[in-house]
């Protein structure tokens, strides 16, 4: 019985920025579980696509660059021709920049701030028409310890804002779609072993630093951010909205 909780065959899932990392895992965990996937990036590097067609699940790929304001209705739009709704959707793609506030330019603040929170807007608003006409759905945002605490040694206010952003903007809707039968969660990861904490060898020097202030001594793999996304995306937390689940290794506990 619990174990079915977890299934959620036949459902539609958008996840964006999922051709690696964590979006490709999270791909892998809603695959399993039965859902077909819609993944949208601007590239498929490494081959995210592919190896999820390999393992025997529906998925299509929209290649297109968030940043672009119409991209997140269309995304929806392809969504809809192709499946005919969208039950869940998991606002994954992001970036990270670090830099010293006193010299951080204009340009870098905007993409920040354009992909990690705009898009998750648009991507939301979007997704909420439709999820309104069927009477149901799952958003989950994908937010990062970085919103709730100033992780060091990098220098990084500007991404901290758009993660904070992204946890108060899914409460907000939480609060807003649940008795649409719409529930709206986030992930706060910490420190996950992928492409984005691959550090450049002059960074390499905060690996030390974000194990020692990690509890468990060690970094995250994709998977284990999956299997939170699987919960959160599934029936066995029907009745969880507006929560940030924090998988950090205990990260924000001291």
């Amino acid at each position: 019985m619990f174990l079915d909780k977890f299934r959620v065959d036949g459902k539609v899932a958008l996840i964006t920025g999922g051709t690696r990392g964590i979006g490709l895992s999270i791909a892998h965990a809603l695959g399993e579980s039965g859902a077909k996937l819609v993944l949208v990036n601007r590239t498929d590097p490494v081959g995210g696509v592919q190896e999820l067609k390999d393992a025997g699940y529906d998925v299509s790929f929209f290649e297109a660059d968030l940043l672009d304001r119409s991209v997140p209705q269309k995304t929806i739009d392809y969504t809809l021709e192709k499946h005919g709704r969208i039950d869940i959707l998991v606002n994954n793609a992001g970036v990270a920049q670090h830099g010293d506030t006193a010299e951080f330019n204009d340009d870098l603040l905007d993409k920040i701030m354009d992909l990690n929170v705009d898009a998750v807007f648009r991507m939301c608003r979007s997704a909420l028409i439709p999820m309104k006409k069927q009477g149901e759905g799952v958003i989950l945002n994908i937010g990062s310890i970085s919103g709730l605490v100033s992780n060091i040694p990098q220098p990084q206010t500007a991404y901290n804002a758009s993660k904070a952003a992204v946890h108060m903007m899914t409460k907000s809707l939480a609060s807003d779609y649940a008795d649409q039968n719409i529930r709206v969660n986030a992930i706060a990861p910490g420190y996950i072993r992928t492409e984005m904490t691959n550090l450049p060898k002059e960074n390499e020097h905060w690996y030390p630093t974000w194990n020692e202030l990690t509890p468990m001594n060690r970094m995250a793999e994709p998977y284990e951010v999956a299997s939170a996304a699987l919960f959160l995306c599934s029936p066995a937390s029907s009745y969880v909205t507006g929560e940030v689940l924090v998988v950090d290794g205990g990260y924000t506990t001291r």
